[in-house]
Protein backbone atom coordinates (compact mmCIF):
# COMPACT_ATOMS: atom_id res chain seq x y z
CA UNK A 1 0.00 0.00 0.00
CA UNK A 2 2.74 2.67 0.53
CA UNK A 3 3.80 2.38 -3.21
CA UNK A 4 0.28 3.76 -3.91
CA UNK A 5 0.52 6.44 -1.41
CA UNK A 6 3.47 8.38 -3.63
CA UNK A 7 0.70 7.61 -6.73
CA UNK A 8 -0.22 11.04 -8.36
CA UNK A 9 -3.76 9.67 -8.13
CA UNK A 10 -5.22 6.45 -6.33
CA UNK A 11 -8.79 4.61 -5.66
CA UNK A 12 -10.82 4.98 -2.31
CA UNK A 13 -13.70 3.79 -1.04
CA UNK A 14 -16.44 6.27 -2.50
CA UNK A 15 -20.03 7.23 -0.57
CA UNK A 16 -22.71 7.39 -2.88
CA UNK A 17 -26.49 7.88 -3.47
CA UNK A 18 -28.38 4.42 -2.92
CA UNK A 19 -29.27 3.23 -6.32
CA UNK A 20 -32.09 5.13 -7.56
CA UNK A 21 -31.38 8.60 -5.34
CA UNK A 22 -28.55 10.11 -7.17
CA UNK A 23 -30.44 12.79 -9.01
CA UNK A 24 -32.27 13.87 -5.56
CA UNK A 25 -28.95 14.05 -3.67
CA UNK A 26 -26.22 15.30 -6.05
CA UNK A 27 -26.36 19.11 -6.05
CA UNK A 28 -25.14 21.74 -8.10
CA UNK A 29 -21.28 23.56 -6.73
CA UNK A 30 -21.41 25.25 -3.44
CA UNK A 31 -20.22 28.18 -5.14
CA UNK A 32 -22.41 29.11 -7.94
CA UNK A 33 -25.64 29.41 -6.20
CA UNK A 34 -26.18 32.18 -3.86
CA UNK A 35 -27.90 31.01 -0.50
CA UNK A 36 -31.24 32.67 -1.56
CA UNK A 37 -31.08 30.47 -4.61
CA UNK A 38 -30.58 27.49 -2.79
CA UNK A 39 -33.42 27.74 -0.71
CA UNK A 40 -35.21 27.65 -3.66
CA UNK A 41 -33.99 24.40 -5.51
CA UNK A 42 -33.96 22.48 -2.48
CA UNK A 43 -37.44 22.85 -1.74
CA UNK A 44 -38.65 19.62 -3.60
CA UNK A 45 -35.48 17.62 -2.79
CA UNK A 46 -35.12 16.95 1.09
CA UNK A 47 -31.92 15.11 0.42
CA UNK A 48 -29.94 17.63 -1.39
CA UNK A 49 -26.41 17.69 -0.77
CA UNK A 50 -26.82 21.40 -1.08
CA UNK A 51 -28.07 20.68 3.12
CA UNK A 52 -24.47 19.76 3.36
CA UNK A 53 -22.51 22.28 1.35
CA UNK A 54 -24.41 24.96 1.98
CA UNK A 55 -25.97 24.41 5.10
CA UNK A 56 -27.60 27.60 5.96
CA UNK A 57 -30.34 26.82 4.07
CA UNK A 58 -31.33 24.99 6.68
CA UNK A 59 -31.08 27.75 9.25
CA UNK A 60 -31.88 31.57 9.80
CA UNK A 61 -31.37 33.53 6.66
CA UNK A 62 -29.91 36.04 9.21
CA UNK A 63 -26.93 33.56 10.10
CA UNK A 64 -23.93 34.11 8.80
CA UNK A 65 -23.05 31.18 6.17
CA UNK A 66 -19.61 31.37 8.07
CA UNK A 67 -21.48 30.97 11.83
CA UNK A 68 -19.87 27.36 13.39
CA UNK A 69 -23.68 26.96 13.76
CA UNK A 70 -23.62 26.27 9.79
CA UNK A 71 -20.51 23.98 9.90
CA UNK A 72 -22.37 21.92 12.93
CA UNK A 73 -25.25 21.18 10.54
CA UNK A 74 -23.48 20.34 7.42
CA UNK A 75 -21.77 18.02 9.66
CA UNK A 76 -25.30 16.35 11.75
CA UNK A 77 -26.83 16.31 7.62
CA UNK A 78 -23.91 14.39 6.34
CA UNK A 79 -24.01 12.01 9.46
CA UNK A 80 -28.28 11.73 8.66
CA UNK A 81 -27.48 11.21 5.13
CA UNK A 82 -25.19 8.08 6.06
CA UNK A 83 -27.18 6.50 8.72
CA UNK A 84 -30.51 6.74 6.62
CA UNK A 85 -29.11 4.50 3.47
CA UNK A 86 -29.56 7.60 1.25
CA UNK A 87 -25.67 7.62 1.28
CA UNK A 88 -24.03 4.18 1.03
CA UNK A 89 -20.37 3.58 1.12
CA UNK A 90 -18.72 1.22 -1.66
CA UNK A 91 -17.10 -1.70 -0.35
CA UNK A 92 -13.70 -1.35 -1.42
CA UNK A 93 -11.20 1.17 -3.04
CA UNK A 94 -12.73 1.95 -6.78
CA UNK A 95 -12.04 5.15 -9.45
CA UNK A 96 -14.93 6.10 -11.12
CA UNK A 97 -16.03 7.34 -14.47
CA UNK A 98 -17.40 10.57 -14.33
CA UNK A 99 -19.66 11.43 -17.45
CA UNK A 100 -21.30 14.93 -18.34
CA UNK A 101 -23.33 15.65 -21.38
CA UNK A 102 -24.91 19.22 -22.29
CA UNK A 103 -25.98 20.04 -25.53
CA UNK A 104 -24.33 17.39 -27.94
CA UNK A 105 -20.94 17.98 -25.96
CA UNK A 106 -19.32 15.14 -23.96
CA UNK A 107 -17.26 15.38 -21.67
CA UNK A 108 -15.69 11.87 -19.63
CA UNK A 109 -13.05 12.32 -16.67
CA UNK A 110 -11.89 9.81 -14.21
CA UNK A 111 -12.81 10.28 -10.29
CA UNK A 112 -10.17 9.64 -8.31
CA UNK A 113 -8.14 10.93 -4.75
CA UNK A 114 -5.68 12.82 -6.23
CA UNK A 115 -1.88 13.74 -4.42
CA UNK A 116 -1.76 16.59 -2.20
CA UNK A 117 1.76 16.33 -2.26
CA UNK A 118 1.51 16.53 -5.80
CA UNK A 119 -0.42 19.72 -5.13
CA UNK A 120 2.33 21.05 -3.13
CA UNK A 121 5.11 20.34 -4.98
CA UNK A 122 3.37 21.84 -8.43
CA UNK A 123 2.61 18.35 -10.21
CA UNK A 124 -0.93 19.60 -10.02
CA UNK A 125 -1.06 23.54 -11.07
CA UNK A 126 -2.75 26.08 -10.09
CA UNK A 127 -3.58 29.22 -12.15
CA UNK A 128 -5.75 31.24 -9.76
CA UNK A 129 -5.08 32.95 -6.25
CA UNK A 130 -7.56 32.08 -3.60
CA UNK A 131 -10.03 34.32 -2.00
CA UNK A 132 -9.17 33.99 2.67
CA UNK A 133 -12.82 33.68 3.07
CA UNK A 134 -13.77 30.92 0.85
CA UNK A 135 -10.82 28.68 1.71
CA UNK A 136 -11.69 28.96 5.61
CA UNK A 137 -15.09 28.09 4.56
CA UNK A 138 -14.25 24.69 2.67
CA UNK A 139 -11.33 24.25 5.36
CA UNK A 140 -14.11 24.39 7.69
CA UNK A 141 -16.47 21.98 5.80
CA UNK A 142 -13.65 19.56 5.30
CA UNK A 143 -13.13 19.43 8.60
CA UNK A 144 -16.50 19.11 10.62
CA UNK A 145 -17.26 16.38 7.48
CA UNK A 146 -13.89 14.73 7.62
CA UNK A 147 -14.86 14.50 4.04
CA UNK A 148 -14.18 15.76 0.61
CA UNK A 149 -17.15 16.35 -0.64
CA UNK A 150 -17.17 19.09 -3.92
CA UNK A 151 -14.73 17.10 -6.82
CA UNK A 152 -11.89 19.26 -7.65
CA UNK A 153 -11.80 19.56 -11.58
CA UNK A 154 -8.70 18.68 -13.06
CA UNK A 155 -7.45 18.89 -16.77
CA UNK A 156 -4.95 16.46 -18.27
CA UNK A 157 -3.16 16.66 -21.51
CA UNK A 158 -4.79 14.16 -23.97
CA UNK A 159 -3.24 10.73 -23.80
CA UNK A 160 -4.39 7.97 -26.52
CA UNK A 161 -3.65 4.93 -24.33
CA UNK A 162 -5.49 6.43 -21.31
CA UNK A 163 -8.18 7.95 -23.66
CA UNK A 164 -8.70 4.39 -25.26
CA UNK A 165 -8.87 2.52 -21.69
CA UNK A 166 -11.52 5.37 -20.60
CA UNK A 167 -13.19 4.53 -23.41
CA UNK A 168 -13.28 0.64 -23.29
CA UNK A 169 -14.27 0.68 -19.52
CA UNK A 170 -17.88 2.37 -20.60
CA UNK A 171 -18.43 -0.03 -23.42
CA UNK A 172 -18.22 -2.47 -21.42
CA UNK A 173 -21.13 -1.93 -19.61
CA UNK A 174 -23.72 0.50 -18.61
CA UNK A 175 -23.30 3.52 -16.11
CA UNK A 176 -24.13 2.53 -12.43
CA UNK A 177 -26.29 6.09 -12.26
CA UNK A 178 -27.78 7.64 -14.85
CA UNK A 179 -29.86 10.57 -14.75
CA UNK A 180 -30.76 13.99 -16.36
CA UNK A 181 -30.56 17.06 -14.02
CA UNK A 182 -32.79 20.51 -13.83
CA UNK A 183 -30.49 22.26 -15.52
CA UNK A 184 -30.68 19.77 -18.79
CA UNK A 185 -27.10 18.53 -17.80
CA UNK A 186 -27.39 14.37 -17.87
CA UNK A 187 -24.63 13.21 -15.68
CA UNK A 188 -23.72 9.22 -15.58
CA UNK A 189 -21.41 7.50 -13.56
CA UNK A 190 -19.17 4.24 -13.89
CA UNK A 191 -17.88 1.96 -11.02
CA UNK A 192 -14.62 0.66 -11.80
CA UNK A 193 -13.77 -1.81 -8.82
CA UNK A 194 -11.81 -4.40 -10.74
CA UNK A 195 -7.84 -3.85 -9.57
CA UNK A 196 -6.65 -4.63 -12.74
CA UNK A 197 -8.25 -1.71 -14.45
CA UNK A 198 -7.58 0.51 -11.50
CA UNK A 199 -3.85 -0.52 -10.98
CA UNK A 200 -3.15 0.63 -15.42
CA UNK A 201 -5.35 3.78 -14.98
CA UNK A 202 -3.22 4.52 -11.81
CA UNK A 203 -0.46 3.97 -14.44
CA UNK A 204 -1.35 5.95 -17.02
CA UNK A 205 -2.43 8.36 -14.90
CA UNK A 206 1.42 8.43 -13.61
CA UNK A 207 2.93 9.23 -16.62
CA UNK A 208 1.26 12.53 -17.31
CA UNK A 209 3.97 14.87 -15.97
CA UNK A 210 1.61 17.40 -14.46
CA UNK A 211 -2.04 17.68 -14.40
CA UNK A 212 -4.06 21.51 -14.09
CA UNK A 213 -6.69 22.86 -11.68
CA UNK A 214 -9.66 24.06 -13.89
CA UNK A 215 -11.81 24.57 -11.15
CA UNK A 216 -11.82 24.06 -7.22
CA UNK A 217 -8.62 26.30 -6.23
CA UNK A 218 -10.63 26.73 -2.90
CA UNK A 219 -11.17 23.07 -2.77
CA UNK A 220 -7.54 22.03 -3.68
CA UNK A 221 -6.20 24.73 -1.29
CA UNK A 222 -8.27 23.83 1.46
CA UNK A 223 -7.53 19.59 1.20
CA UNK A 224 -3.81 20.76 1.94
CA UNK A 225 -4.57 23.14 4.43
CA UNK A 226 -6.31 19.94 6.35
CA UNK A 227 -3.69 17.71 5.71
CA UNK A 228 -1.58 19.98 7.89
CA UNK A 229 -2.91 19.46 10.59
CA UNK A 230 -4.34 15.86 9.68
CA UNK A 231 -1.64 13.61 7.63
CA UNK A 232 -4.08 11.16 7.28
CA UNK A 233 -6.04 13.10 4.99
CA UNK A 234 -3.34 13.29 1.97
CA UNK A 235 -5.79 13.23 -0.73
CA UNK A 236 -8.26 15.29 -2.39
CA UNK A 237 -11.42 14.43 -4.26
CA UNK A 238 -11.04 15.14 -8.17
CA UNK A 239 -12.47 14.14 -11.39
CA UNK A 240 -9.77 14.53 -14.28
CA UNK A 241 -10.63 15.64 -17.41
CA UNK A 242 -8.74 15.69 -20.89
CA UNK A 243 -8.05 18.92 -22.55
CA UNK A 244 -9.64 18.27 -25.45
CA UNK A 245 -13.24 17.82 -24.64
CA UNK A 246 -13.14 20.98 -22.42
CA UNK A 247 -14.84 24.65 -23.00
CA UNK A 248 -14.67 27.24 -21.41
CA UNK A 249 -17.32 30.01 -21.11
CA UNK A 250 -16.45 33.94 -19.94
CA UNK A 251 -16.52 35.00 -17.05
CA UNK A 252 -17.65 38.76 -16.82
CA UNK A 253 -18.05 41.52 -14.13
CA UNK A 254 -19.95 44.04 -12.58
CA UNK A 255 -19.42 47.05 -10.49
CA UNK A 256 -21.45 48.54 -7.96
CA UNK A 257 -20.68 52.41 -8.88
CA UNK A 258 -18.59 54.50 -11.24
CA UNK A 259 -16.24 55.84 -8.70
CA UNK A 260 -18.44 58.99 -8.20
CA UNK A 261 -17.95 59.64 -12.19
CA UNK A 262 -20.68 60.69 -14.35
CA UNK A 263 -21.69 58.46 -17.24
CA UNK A 264 -20.08 61.06 -19.85
CA UNK A 265 -17.00 61.61 -17.84
CA UNK A 266 -16.16 57.91 -16.94
CA UNK A 267 -16.79 57.03 -21.09
CA UNK A 268 -13.77 59.58 -21.37
CA UNK A 269 -11.47 57.85 -19.86
CA UNK A 270 -12.30 54.62 -21.03
CA UNK A 271 -11.37 55.57 -24.30
CA UNK A 272 -8.31 56.81 -23.03
CA UNK A 273 -7.05 53.22 -23.94
CA UNK A 274 -10.22 51.68 -25.76
CA UNK A 275 -12.14 52.93 -29.01
CA UNK A 276 -15.44 53.17 -27.87
CA UNK A 277 -18.32 52.20 -30.45
CA UNK A 278 -22.02 52.54 -29.30
CA UNK A 279 -24.11 48.93 -29.95
CA UNK A 280 -27.53 48.65 -31.05
CA UNK A 281 -27.32 44.56 -29.22
CA UNK A 282 -25.83 43.36 -26.09
CA UNK A 283 -22.04 42.43 -27.00
CA UNK A 284 -20.63 39.01 -26.21
CA UNK A 285 -16.91 39.75 -27.70
CA UNK A 286 -15.70 36.38 -29.80
CA UNK A 287 -12.71 38.13 -30.44
CA UNK A 288 -9.49 38.58 -28.22
CA UNK A 289 -8.66 42.05 -26.53
CA UNK A 290 -12.43 43.04 -27.82
CA UNK A 291 -14.79 43.78 -24.52
CA UNK A 292 -18.26 44.60 -24.01
CA UNK A 293 -19.79 47.81 -21.59
CA UNK A 294 -23.25 48.21 -20.38
CA UNK A 295 -24.21 51.18 -18.19
CA UNK A 296 -27.06 53.93 -18.29
CA UNK A 297 -29.14 51.12 -20.96
CA UNK A 298 -26.73 51.38 -23.29
CA UNK A 299 -24.19 48.75 -24.31
CA UNK A 300 -20.82 49.52 -26.13
CA UNK A 301 -18.20 47.73 -27.36
CA UNK A 302 -14.53 48.30 -26.41
CA UNK A 303 -11.81 47.58 -28.38
CA UNK A 304 -8.34 47.88 -27.08
CA UNK A 305 -5.71 49.73 -29.18
CA UNK A 306 -2.84 47.11 -29.70
CA UNK A 307 -0.11 48.89 -28.68
CA UNK A 308 -1.39 48.62 -25.16
CA UNK A 309 -1.05 44.75 -25.41
CA UNK A 310 2.27 42.55 -25.17
CA UNK A 311 1.26 39.50 -26.62
CA UNK A 312 4.49 38.10 -25.33
CA UNK A 313 3.36 37.92 -21.66
CA UNK A 314 1.01 35.28 -21.16
CA UNK A 315 -0.25 36.75 -18.21
CA UNK A 316 -0.29 41.09 -19.03
CA UNK A 317 -2.04 39.85 -22.97
CA UNK A 318 -5.12 37.99 -20.67
CA UNK A 319 -8.35 39.81 -21.27
CA UNK A 320 -9.15 39.90 -17.83
CA UNK A 321 -5.50 41.12 -17.23
CA UNK A 322 -6.05 44.22 -19.75
CA UNK A 323 -9.69 45.15 -17.96
CA UNK A 324 -7.94 45.65 -14.77
CA UNK A 325 -5.28 47.41 -16.11
CA UNK A 326 -6.47 49.98 -18.48
CA UNK A 327 -10.20 50.31 -16.84
CA UNK A 328 -11.13 48.75 -13.27
CA UNK A 329 -7.58 50.13 -12.07
CA UNK A 330 -6.89 53.51 -13.05
CA UNK A 331 -10.58 54.78 -13.45
CA UNK A 332 -12.31 52.58 -11.17
CA UNK A 333 -9.73 52.31 -8.18
CA UNK A 334 -10.31 48.44 -8.21
CA UNK A 335 -7.08 47.26 -7.15
CA UNK A 336 -7.68 44.04 -5.68
CA UNK A 337 -10.34 42.41 -7.34
CA UNK A 338 -10.38 38.97 -4.75
CA UNK A 339 -10.97 41.87 -2.11
CA UNK A 340 -12.83 44.44 -3.63
CA UNK A 341 -16.27 43.95 -2.73
CA UNK A 342 -17.28 46.61 -5.45
CA UNK A 343 -16.82 44.47 -7.57
CA UNK A 344 -17.85 40.85 -8.72
CA UNK A 345 -18.70 38.47 -11.08
CA UNK A 346 -21.24 36.46 -13.64
CA UNK A 347 -20.23 32.88 -15.27
CA UNK A 348 -21.09 33.40 -18.95
CA UNK A 349 -23.61 30.76 -18.78
CA UNK A 350 -26.09 33.12 -17.33
CA UNK A 351 -25.65 35.64 -20.53
CA UNK A 352 -25.22 39.19 -20.94
CA UNK A 353 -29.33 39.33 -19.87
CA UNK A 354 -27.72 38.72 -16.67
CA UNK A 355 -25.41 41.44 -16.85
CA UNK A 356 -28.08 44.10 -17.91
CA UNK A 357 -30.09 42.95 -15.74
CA UNK A 358 -28.22 44.00 -12.65
CA UNK A 359 -27.49 47.37 -14.04
CA UNK A 360 -30.92 48.00 -14.74
CA UNK A 361 -31.96 46.88 -11.70
CA UNK A 362 -29.80 49.53 -9.54
CA UNK A 363 -27.70 47.04 -7.87
CA UNK A 364 -24.57 47.61 -9.97
CA UNK A 365 -24.28 50.95 -12.21
CA UNK A 366 -22.00 49.19 -15.23
CA UNK A 367 -21.05 45.59 -16.51
CA UNK A 368 -18.12 44.40 -18.47
CA UNK A 369 -18.78 41.14 -20.58
CA UNK A 370 -15.12 39.46 -22.00
CA UNK A 371 -13.89 36.83 -24.41
CA UNK A 372 -13.54 33.42 -22.61
CA UNK A 373 -10.53 32.67 -21.84
CA UNK A 374 -9.25 29.66 -24.43
CA UNK A 375 -7.79 26.23 -22.84
CA UNK A 376 -4.07 27.05 -24.47
CA UNK A 377 -4.05 30.68 -22.46
CA UNK A 378 -4.86 28.92 -18.78
CA UNK A 379 -2.27 25.58 -19.61
CA UNK A 380 0.18 28.18 -20.80
CA UNK A 381 -0.30 30.50 -17.40
CA UNK A 382 0.23 27.24 -15.56
CA UNK A 383 3.30 25.46 -17.62
CA UNK A 384 4.97 29.26 -16.79
CA UNK A 385 3.90 28.90 -13.39
CA UNK A 386 1.98 31.82 -12.66
CA UNK A 387 -1.25 32.99 -11.63
CA UNK A 388 -4.32 34.33 -13.37
CA UNK A 389 -6.51 37.12 -11.98
CA UNK A 390 -9.29 35.91 -10.22
CA UNK A 391 -12.17 34.72 -11.97
CA UNK A 392 -10.52 34.65 -15.03
CA UNK A 393 -12.23 30.74 -16.35
CA UNK A 394 -15.73 29.79 -16.27
CA UNK A 395 -15.98 25.76 -17.14
CA UNK A 396 -19.04 24.62 -17.57
CA UNK A 397 -21.07 22.21 -17.24
CA UNK A 398 -20.27 21.84 -13.51
CA UNK A 399 -19.77 18.89 -11.96
CA UNK A 400 -22.48 17.77 -9.25
CA UNK A 401 -21.64 17.46 -5.56
CA UNK A 402 -22.63 14.87 -3.36
CA UNK A 403 -22.15 12.41 -6.37
CA UNK A 404 -19.52 10.33 -5.24
CA UNK A 405 -18.04 11.72 -1.50
CA UNK A 406 -14.46 10.82 -0.37
CA UNK A 407 -14.29 10.03 3.61
CA UNK A 408 -11.17 10.60 5.22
Amino acid sequence: MKANIVKLIQPFAGWRPRPGLASEVAAPPYDVLSSQEARLLVKDHPHSFLYVSKAEIALDSALSPYDEQVYQTAAQRFDSLKEQGILQQDSSPCLYIYQLTYKERVQTGVVAAASIAAYRDNRIRKHELTRPDKENDRTRLAEVLSAHSGPVFLIYRHAEPLDALIQQIQNASPPDESFLADDGVHHALWVISDQALIAQLVELFEQQPRLYIADGHHRSAAAARVAERQPAADRFLAVIFPDKQLQILDYNRVVKDLRGLSVTQFLQAVQQHFHVAPAATAVAPKERHTFGLYVDKQWYQLSLEQKWIDESDPIASLDVALLDRYLLQPILGIVDPRRDQRIDFIGGVRGTAALQELVDGGSMAAAFSLCPTSLSELLAVADAGQIMPPKSTWFEPKLRDGLVVQTF
